[in-house]
């Protein structure tokens, strides 16, 4: 009789330890057609799930909730949302208002009917690939979304995992706003559209980034208004359609459109570009046109938002030079 009391302890004890979650952080394991999600009881008052055991899962983030519990790995006290296991028929749904982080931590999603990572938060969203673990997201045909990974606000890439991306319906990954990738290695094999389509302004600053096998572009970037905000410290409140790379490496290969596009300027400072850097496409550039002599603009250099510059740029980038009444694109290489 002991010896079965003390086993039943056991068993509550491993049980307990199973499902305890840490503080700001939902956990959701995926598992065929189910999926379990574990909320931390200090967040539970702003964590809502209605997917009912089921592969769709759907999370809803109280917009009250604004930061709680910070600590020194998680500084402004987000929710962490951890995503594992595996699914050919599921998604990751979220909804919220503030700032969080999404975890891959060796997941797979596949979804027949939509985007298999689709964030419906227009705040800064972390997407951290968890070192040494590789994932692996693919989607289905669905006109309301724009890629297998679609998220409504700033995205951030990072970690030093792997993610590996099918675009069965448009884009491979897409952003409303902007778009930074530091560390992690992303491959994306398949677009029907754009491998990466993002609004704002691009930012690599390492990692490595594969695009292969797209409909249309490698990458492209716009303008999220129709007014850019001009270059700003540290892009801060950004809007300018601009690609930047200053590191890691990117290889685009296989493609119908550009090796990039972007509504801004195109610049390479750093890093390795695995692909003709001069296949690309500026939207908002100009070829050589004639400038009315009764125009404002006046001999000198500009860069692609009309701002006048004080010397020629010694990075790569695109600028315009005004002779004598004629405007002239130049790529700095």
């Amino acid at each position: 009789m002991r010896k079965l009391f003390l086993s039943i302890i056991a068993c509550m004890a491993g049980i307990l330890s199973m499902s305890a979650v840490e503080d700001n952080t939902v956990e959701i394991v995926f598992n065929g057609t189910s999926a379990s999600v574990s909320i931390a009881n200090n967040i539970k008052n702003y964590v809502t799930d209605q997917s009912n055991g089921s592969s769709h899962v759907k999370l809803v983030q109280s917009e009250s909730f604004a930061g709680i519990d910070a600590n020194a790995d998680n500084e402004d006290g987000e929710i962490i949302y951890i995503l594992s296991g595996n699914t050919t028929n599921g998604e990751f749904y979220l909804e919220g208002a503030f700032k969080c982080m999404v975890e891959l931590s060796g997941v797979s999603i596949t979804n027949p009917n939509g985007p298999a990572i689709n964030i419906q938060n227009g705040k800064r969203v972390s997407v951290s690939v968890k070192k040494g673990t590789n994932n692996s997201i693919a989607d289905g045909a669905n006109d309301d979304y724009n890629g297998a990974f679609h998220c409504k606000g700033h995205t951030k890439f990072k970690g030093k995992g792997t993610l590996n991306v099918v675009g069965n319906s448009k884009h491979g990954i897409y952003s409303k706003e902007y778009l930074e990738i530091k560390n992690c290695n992303i491959n994306i094999t398949k677009a029907v559209k754009d491998g990466i389509h993002c609004k704002e302004y691009f930012f690599m600053e390492s990692g490595s980034v594969t695009i292969s096998g797209t409909g249309d572009d490698g990458i492209q970037t716009e303008l999220s208004g129709t007014t850019s905000t001009g270059i700003t410290t540290g892009h801060e409140d950004e809007d300018t359609g601009n690609f930047y790379m200053t590191g890691g490496t990117l290889s685009i290969s296989n493609y119908e459109g550009k090796a990039v596009v972007a509504d801004g300027t195109i610049s390479f400072t750093g890093g390795t570009q695995n692909f003709d850097t001069n296949d690309t496409k500026i939207y908002a550039g100009i070829e050589d046109v004639a400038v009315s002599q009764s125009s404002r603009i006046q001999n000198g250099i500009y860069d692609l938002q009309g701002r006048k510059l004080m010397a020629i740029p010694q990075h790569r980038c695109i600028y315009i030079i005004v002779e004598n009444g004629i405007a002239k694109k130049v790529i700095r290489k």
